[in-house]
C-alpha cells in the first residue's frame, strides 16, 4: 500500500475510535519498553485498539508475532525492524508507516539502535479479546 493510502486509512480508523482508555498488556521486551492505550472499540467480532508504543534507545520489542494486522506510525525515533530470518524488512524513521501482517507465520522484531525513544502510534486490528501481541522463540539468528 503507498505511504498516502496507507496514512489515510490509519487516519480514517483512529477517527472512527472513541477515545475511551483501557488498560494496556504487557508487552514482551526490553526493560523500559511500554505501551498505553489510547483508545478502543469493538466492532462485531473485531477489537481496533489504538496504542502509543515507547522502545528506549538500545532496547527491543522482543521477538513476537499478533493475531491481527497492525498499522504503525513513527512518531519520535527511528525503527529497524527485522523478521525471522533476521534479515531487516525496513528502518522507519519519524513520520514513516508500517504494516505488521498476523499469524505465526509472521515472526519479528522492532529494535530502536537510535540516541532518543522511539514513540509508535499502533492501530491493531485484533479478533475479539486477542492480545496485543504473542511472544516467539528468538529464531537463534543474528541480526546484523
Amino acid at each position: 500500500m503507498r505511504t498516502s493510502a496507507r496514512a489515510t486509512v490509519v487516519g480514517a480508523s483512529l477517527i472512527g475510535l472513541s477515545l475511551v482508555p483501557g488498560a494496556a498488556q504487557a508487552t514482551p521486551g526490553g526493560p523500559g519498553v511500554s505501551g498505553k492505550v489510547l483508545a478502543q472499540r469493538t466492532v462485531g467480532d473485531t477489537d481496533y485498539i489504538l496504542r502509543e508504543i515507547t522502545i528506549p534507545p538500545g532496547q527491543a520489542t522482543g521477538w513476537h508475532y499478533h493475531d491481527g494486522t497492525l498499522y504503525a506510525y513513527v512518531k519520535h525515533g527511528t525503527l529497524s525492524h527485522f523478521d525471522a530470518s533476521c534479515t531487516s524488512d525496513g528502518v522507519y524513521k519519524k513520520g514513516s508507516f508500517l504494516k505488521e501482517p498476523s499469524g505465526a507465520d509472521h515472526v519479528h522484531i522492532g529494535e530502536n539502535r537510535g540516541a532518543t525513544d522511539v514513540v509508535l502510534e499502533v492501530l491493531y486490528v485484533l479478533p475479539h479479546g486477542a492480545p496485543f501481541s504473542q511472544d516467539a522463540p528468538s529464531p537463534g539468528c543474528e541480526l546484523p
